[in-house]
């Protein structure tokens, strides 16, 4: 089994059509061919321990992440602040990357003024969505 995914996974090439033109070919180095019926199982695979250092609350859809924790005191900020800087070591140990541009920091509270959540991943602030008692990150 290890041998069929290993030759599935290297050795590949791609080139692009428009219309009847094609593309000269170029070596594909890393990744799984898009569309392919194995690509979603051997994502899963390599994600399958990213829960692992994290105490806040975390699910995964597909190819999405959502960490959220209880927020009573400023220590869960902070709590939740290194669990997000675990979230990025672990990105960075795997070589992966997280789209800034898709990731929000919400909370959902009673009060009328909340405070700002100056939540980061790496170097990069998450922007803040506007909407009780849970703040979550959604990556």
């Amino acid at each position: 089994m290890v041998v069929w995914i290993r030759e599935f996974l290297i050795d590949r090439s791609q080139r692009v059509r428009v219309g009847r033109h094609y593309s000269e070919e170029v070596r594909v180095t890393s990744g799984v061919p898009q569309g392919s019926v194995l690509g979603p199982l051997l994502f899963l695979a390599y994600i399958n321990d990213i829960w692992k250092n994290i105490k806040s609350k975390i699910r995964l859809f597909a190819d999405d992440c959502i960490i959220y924790r209880k927020i009573l005191n400023i220590e869960d900020v902070e709590k939740l602040q290194r669990d997000l800087d675990r979230l990025g070591d672990w990105v960075e140990g795997n070589e992966m990357k997280i789209n800034a541009n898709k990731s929000k920091a919400l909370s959902f509270t009673r009060a009328r003024v909340k405070e700002p959540l100056n939540c980061s991943l790496g170097d990069q602030k998450i922007p803040e969505a506007s909407c009780c008692k849970y703040l979550g990150i959604m990556i």
